[in-house]
């Protein structure tokens, strides 16, 4: 690049843990870049993710552009005057638009053969034989800006830019004052290999009234699964489950103690949040915590130990003991 871009668009249109987890490649753009505008392409889904990052001036979804039809989607990005987009997420029909909107600079993996047609950098690496974690994998597409040194997990945590919004009326009714208030999200939409109910069933009985609120989180579908066998009625849970839109769930996360789940969407926010942030993983690649882990400054992971990790993810996160939890959320 001969100079600093002034309008970088980034483009990911997938999950909410994959966009928690490219959040710092926007901080570290601003960074490097001081003054970039910094627009995201996402998924409607993610956009209150994306309006909690303090990097991110402008959000785009896919889903509007794609309502549009590809002229005016097109002329839609045209019309940002984006000097550089980084595709860290390959879409093909994203990459096409960039293409013919004009933007100057496209970047994007070469193991997808459609960015050989569409984009004019390609980056060559493998994200699912690397040592790398998912963000730092991100971090290796600005190479052709110039930008080739890899920051650690915690200089990356350091760059997400990310503040939950302020708890309305519903979330703060949810959160006890005087007592650790522990959100324990047990499912995942089939995004992750999960602990099982009956695990979360027995931590939330281990968990002592006195000392701690539990709130159950997920969607609707999710909370009509989980109440035939959680022990919702116990005095210290409240249930959470399909009441909350995403930002209230946001705000919920960033007003409580501590969370528990598997490698979702809530986990990540969590350790965005600086709440202690509990992750349950196989060892098995490439879902394993090297890829994966939440990043923050009170994030952890549990793995049990002495399993082969080429065997059952199920059976390694089911090895995980309630009691190897409950220990983690008795700081």
């Amino acid at each position: 690049m001969p100079k600093a871009p002034e309008h970088i668009l980034l483009s990911r249109t997938d999950s909410i843990g994959d966009v928690m987890l490219t959040l710092p490649l926007a901080g570290l753009l601003k960074q490097l870049f001081p003054g970039t505008c910094m627009t995201f392409l996402g998924r409607s889904y993610t956009a209150p993710v994306l309006r909690c990052c303090a990097h991110v001036d402008q959000v785009i979804t896919l889903e509007e552009l794609e309502a549009q039809g590809d002229a005016v989607a097109v002329r839609t990005l045209r019309e940002l005057n984006a000097q550089v987009v980084v595709h860290v997420f390959p879409q093909r029909q994203v990459a096409g638009w960039c293409k013919k909107a004009g933007i100057h600079t496209r970047i994007g993996t070469s193991h997808r053969w459609w960015h050989w047609t569409t984009c004019d950098k390609r980056v060559a690496f493998s994200r699912r034989k690397s040592e790398l974690h998912e963000a730092q994998l991100n971090v290796k597409l600005l190479a052709p800006l110039g930008i080739t040194d890899i920051p650690d997990l915690p200089t990356l945590a350091e760059l997400s830019g990310f503040t939950a919004p302020v708890a309305d009326e519903r979330v703060r009714g949810l959160v006890q004052p005087g007592v650790r208030n522990i959100i324990l999200h047990p499912l995942s939409k089939g995004s992750a290999v999960e602990w099982g109910l009956d695990h979360f069933a027995a931590l939330i009985e281990h968990l002592d009234p006195a000392h701690h609120r539990v709130i159950v989180t997920g969607t609707a579908a999710e909370a009509e699964r989980y109440r035939k066998e959680l022990p919702l009625h116990l005095p210290h849970v409240s249930d959470a489950g399909g009441s909350l839109d995403l930002t209230q769930l946001i705000a919920l996360i960033g007003a409580c103690d501590a969370l528990v789940a598997a490698s979702t969407g809530p986990l990540h926010i969590a350790a965005a949040c600086g709440i202690r942030a509990v992750g349950l993983y196989s060892p098995k690649r490439p879902i394993h915590p090297g890829r994966w882990a939440p990043i923050g400054t009170d994030a952890h992971v549990l793995v049990a130990d002495g399993l082969d990790p080429d065997g059952d993810p199920m059976a390694h996160i089911r090895a995980i003991s309630p009691d190897a939890v409950l220990r983690l959320l008795q700081w």
